[in-house]
């Protein structure tokens, strides 16, 4: 009799430390699925399709799941997957190298016998204003003060951007053509310059529908046609400006409108970076009095006999940590595909987009048992339409970079929308989030929502999102 009525009192005294954490996740659950149910009602998701994860960041254990398994489009929430990658191949203290090298001999005259070579390694920060170590004006400084050091007046070649470790400048397979000619669908090669883009400063028109002049461009791309089809539209249109152009390409064409009261430089990309950084330098030595020969070229202009090359300067980028958070503050897509490229470079010597895709994919296979088809991404940043992801397997990434030493860094770069810490995505008929929250309880969660195929505005679907997303608060 004793022995049962203290195993009572023993079962009466324990059980609310274990139902505390039982009822609370549980109330948070019916939170959650309380919002979810009014969320999916809303007729702009009558055609379309939504998946939420929602796991506990303490334990792993999924709290709310819906179309887990369906891969949907994920638009810039890729980018934590990359970012993730990243962190765990190259560590968060890696940092490309660009060199400056010359072939041939200097005479003693001063005068150089051969070529300045700047050979990249995939650094996307080269040329950036967003740190000032790495501005166009700073490196081209920095470079003139290199060769003339080494004693070079005048140079009896040409300037050579060496993009070759990645076999040129590429796009991308499956972006669309209304995007690559934008500064946020420039491409990647290993020589990236200025983030492979250039700002179009127009002026426009007093009368609509007339044309908006380029009053300037924030660089020199006198060796490129510009066609300017640009014309100008009412108050409050905005920037509705399309820039059409690919690799190599030697004609822009620039269509579209730009609001009569707008004021904002649009941006552009490159159609050959490493062609554009040799013409920069060779422009700037010029400026100071050092002549070259012959004009700037890419890496088309190298022999493929080995010559030898001596060094002369070698700049590093900021460490991978300080790229990840312009690369998710900004949404930045080149710095995804130079990412994924630096991926599958250290660790197989491969080059193509695809096969760090690829590789992506069979390293999260390896690590959190997450299937292929979870995880179908075919770029780096989001901005393939082709890429399919299931909320469950972005969630079970973000899960896991909690536990990592490198996820201070990461929970830095992530921006902050609707006071929650979250990378956002969009693009044509796809939104998404995902992220970390603490409630007010103290509980944490990761959780990724994605939605694909709805209708009406962006901005009331995010609207949307967040107030189910507030049920995590």
């Amino acid at each position: 009799m004793k022995t049962s009525i203290s195993l009572t009192l023993l079962s009466i005294c324990l059980s609310p430390l274990y139902s505390i954490p039982t009822f609370s996740q549980s109330a948070t659950k019916t939170k959650i699925e309380e919002a979810y149910r009014q969320f999916e009602k809303d007729p702009s998701l009558k055609n379309g399709t939504a998946s939420l994860s929602v796991f506990d960041a303490s334990t792993g254990t999924p709290i709310f799941q819906h179309n887990q398994e369906i891969g949907l489009a994920t638009a810039s929430t890729m980018k934590i997957i990359t970012a993730s990658t990243a962190f765990d191949i190259l560590g968060k203290d890696f940092k490309f190298k660009t060199n400056l090298s010359y072939t041939g001999t200097i005479q003693t005259d001063g005068v150089l016998h051969g070529d300045i070579i700047i050979e990249g390694s995939g650094d996307p920060t080269l040329g950036s204003n967003r740190y000032p170590e790495t501005s166009e004006e700073q490196i081209l400084n920095k470079w003139i003060y290199a060769i003339q050091n080494a004693g070079i007046k005048e140079i009896k070649g040409r300037i050579i951007g060496d993009d070759s470790r990645y076999q040129g400048y590429k796009v991308p397979g499956g972006w669309i053509w209304s995007d690559i000619g934008n500064y946020y669908g420039a491409g990647v090669s290993s020589l990236n310059w200025r983030e492979n883009a250039v700002g179009v400063v127009f002026t426009p028109n007093d009368a609509l529908g007339k044309p908006a002049t380029i009053q300037k461009l924030t660089a020199d791309l006198s060796y490129v046609k510009i066609t300017n089809e640009v014309t100008t539209g009412k108050n409050g249109s905005g920037d509705n400006v399309y820039a059409y152009s690919g690799p190599y390409a030697t004609n822009i064409y620039i269509r579209g409108t730009y609001g009569s009261d707008l004021k904002k430089t649009i941006e552009i990309s490159v159609p050959d970076p490493a062609y554009d950084v040799a013409f920069q330098l060779t422009k700037a030595l010029k400026n100071v009095g050092i002549k070259t020969a012959e004009s700037p070229s890419n890496s088309k202009a190298i022999s493929t006999t080995e010559i030898s090359r001596h060094l002369l300067d070698t700049h590093e980028s900021p460490d991978l940590a300080s790229i990840i958070y312009w690369f998710n503050q900004k949404s930045i897509n080149l710095y995804g595909e130079a990412l994924l490229k630096a991926i599958a470079y250290q660790t197989a010597q491969k080059t193509e987009t695809s096969e760090g895709a690829s590789f992506i994919q069979k390293y999260w296979e390896n690590k959190l048992q997450i299937n292929s088809s979870e995880l179908n991404n075919q770029d780096g940043s989001g901005l393939s339409p082709q890429n399919r992801v299931t909320t469950a397997a972005m969630t079970k990434i973000m899960q896991y970079a909690q536990s990592q030493s490198w996820f201070p860094e990461f929970y830095k770069s992530l921006p902050e929308y609707n006071n929650m810490k979250m990378k956002s995505g969009t693009i044509g008929g796809a939104l998404g989030y995902t992220g970390i929250q603490n409630n007010s309880t103290g509980e944490k969660f990761t959780f990724t929502l994605l939605v694909n195929n709805y209708t009406g505005s962006t901005s009331a679907m995010r609207k949307r999102m967040f107030t189910l997303l507030d049920a995590l608060k």
